[in-house]
């Protein structure tokens, strides 16, 4: 069968066969106030129905768009497949989008509703939503203007009898992407996309009934949208969500999930928690000692609430090789994978359970349909029925991205003689310096990343002699500076030696510039997906590093760069 025409099930035809065969069996797990909320198949069912009717109260017509704000919640999940019943399209938001980005995707959706859930400094977004969008606040404390609470709109309509199949080219969702460069452009997915990738990657990975998820990178961005909502739709899995950032880990020792996803940047988090109790040459020393070690790493396994996981998956950035291999020396395996919005970051590889190989994002046979070719320019390039349909309104962009049926990544690759893929870098990232020499920074980051000193780095010097590094320093970084600064920089020194001892002389760092800024998404300097904005840290940056071209020093205090 041909998998570009085949037939799926949708998320739909999930949500009525569990609602159907298991009514009564716990789907979402819903924290608050420390106590957890649950809602069954049957409940998920009533309250999806009752707001598609609602939906359609407000004079919507198939196709018309609505956007949803939030946090992760059980209601972030009822909306989606309300929005499906409807027959309306979704359109996630970022809970920590600014204004201005607010405002933009609302209105080049031309998103008639928002629903808005949990928010941090709701009313600071205010300002972009235009006032003729509707508004439907999910229960949850709310400081902007409303039109519609949660519970008063649900128990005044009848749940909708409607029990639509949808074909599998209609559009189910537009999903905008975090825009490291210019505005987001939306990413148009289809039933079939979503249906294709989700229903595959369910069956491969052997999701059940038995899994437990814990849900909290954003579900605006498509990898948690599609492993967590999407593969435990079919996998008929428990979900649970997580309160708020201090809650954390509470809420993961609560869960202990079998299935988590995760970006390196929250993987890096948890090992610095540890390394924070356990400093890393007593780990080492403990983890050489036989009698002990099983201990030590069953300890440290259960202290992060992992111990019942089965399924780590790392994905959106490059992960550092150190980070895997400590990982693997508690007895983790991360299994790392590729993916981008524009194919609902299904595939084109990854590293299965048991078949790992690190410093690969993965095999290129891992998952079904999907194929990956290398251009001449070194370019990866794929296809599957996962690929977006387009750029929404921008078909020239999407001439650009899409030719021949093939998506064209803007990332550099290899594939070995066992078909395992590695992403070498980044085309639109590569700089020239003043002695013509290309340079690709995602390599040299890497080597950086994982020191416990660093929080974030950035390597720049388009048209200087040799890069350089801007660093923003971890807690332990910071305190270590505080407490000895010599001793500091004796360390970092040594890291900037390693570091160039590792990459070819003209990709040599010439210094590092310690940042005093915090790189954060609310100044927008990170994408929502923790991925620095490389274009716009290079502009706040680039004139303090000119000041300092002739500095003799390897090391470099920098006072804020950033206005308040």
């Amino acid at each position: 069968m041909d998998p570009y025409q085949a037939s799926y099930t949708t998320p739909l035809e999930m949500l009525y066969k569990w609602n159907e065969t298991l009514p009564d069996r716990i789907f979402l797990r819903q924290p608050v106030s420390g106590q957890y909320k649950t809602y069954t198949w049957a409940q998920v069912n009533d309250q999806a129905r009752r707001l598609a009717s609602a939906l359609l109260a407000q004079g919507l017509s198939k196709g018309d768009r609505v956007a949803i704000l939030s946090k992760n919640c059980a209601e972030w999940f009822i909306s989606d497949y309300a929005i499906q019943l409807a027959g309306l399209i979704s359109v996630p938001l970022y809970p920590m989008q600014t204004p201005n980005a607010l405002e933009y995707v609302l209105t080049h959706s031309d998103s008639k509703v928002i629903i808005i859930g949990k928010l941090d400094g709701a009313k600071t977004m205010e300002a972009g939503i235009p006032d003729k969008v509707i508004r439907i606040a999910m229960p949850y404390e709310m400081d902007m203007r409303i039109d519609h609470q949660w519970d008063s709109l649900l128990s005044s309509v009848e749940p909708s009898t409607e029990s639509p199949v949808h074909p599998m080219d209609d559009l189910m969702t537009i999903i905008y992407t975090s825009g490291t460069t210019g505005n987001p452009k939306g990413v148009m997915h289809t039933y079939r996309s979503f249906s294709s990738g989700a229903q595959n990657a369910t069956r491969v990975l052997k999701i059940n009934k038995d899994d437990r998820y814990l849900s909290f990178l954003p579900l605006s961005h498509i990898a948690e949208r599609f492993m967590v909502l999407g593969c435990s739709t079919y996998g008929c899995s428990d979900v649970s969500f997580v309160e708020s950032l201090d809650t954390f880990g509470e809420n993961l020792q609560t869960t202990r999930p079998t299935l988590l996803f995760a970006v390196p940047r929250i993987w890096q988090k948890f090992q610095q928690k540890v390394n924070s109790k356990l400093p890393q040459k007593k780990l080492d020393k403990l983890l050489r000692i036989p009698l002990i070690n099983k201990l030590i790493r069953n300890k440290i396994q259960k202290g992060m609430g992992l111990d019942k996981s089965r399924l780590l998956i790392s994905g959106a950035s490059p992960i550092a090789l150190d980070l895997l291999q400590w990982y693997k020396d508690i007895g983790f395996e991360i299994n790392e994978g590729y993916g981008m919005t524009e194919n609902l970051a299904y595939g084109p590889a990854l590293n299965l359970p048991g078949a790992v190989k690190i410093g690969t994002v993965g095999s290129i046979t891992a998952m079904p349909n999907t194929e990956i070719k290398i251009t001449d320019e070194g370019e990866i390039i794929t296809r599957s029925p996962t690929l977006m349909t387009g750029y929404y309104l921008e078909p020239e962009k999407t001439a650009e991205t899409i030719r021949d049926g093939w998506l064209y990544t803007g990332d550099k690759g290899e594939i070995d003689s066992d078909g395992y893929l590695s992403i070498t870098g980044r085309i639109k990232d590569v700089f020239k310096t003043s002695k013509g020499k290309f340079i690709q920074p995602n390599k040299i980051e890497c080597l950086l990343q994982h020191n416990p000193l660093v929080e974030q780095v950035c390597v720049l010097g388009s048209g200087a002699p040799q890069p350089v590094c801007l660093i923003e320093l971890s807690e332990a970084g910071k305190q270590l500076a505080q407490e000895d600064k010599q001793a500091f920089e004796g360390r970092l020194k040594e890291a900037l030696k390693h570091t160039n001892q590792e990459v070819e002389h003209h990709e040599m760092l010439d210094r590092a510039f310690i940042i005093s800024d915090n790189w954060t998404t609310e100044n927008g300097l990170l994408t929502p997906t923790m991925k620095i904005k490389r274009n716009i840290i290079e502009e706040h940056y680039t004139a303090l590093c000119d000041q300092h071209s002739t500095d003799k020093n390897d090391i470099i205090w920098a006072a804020a760069q950033l206005k308040k």
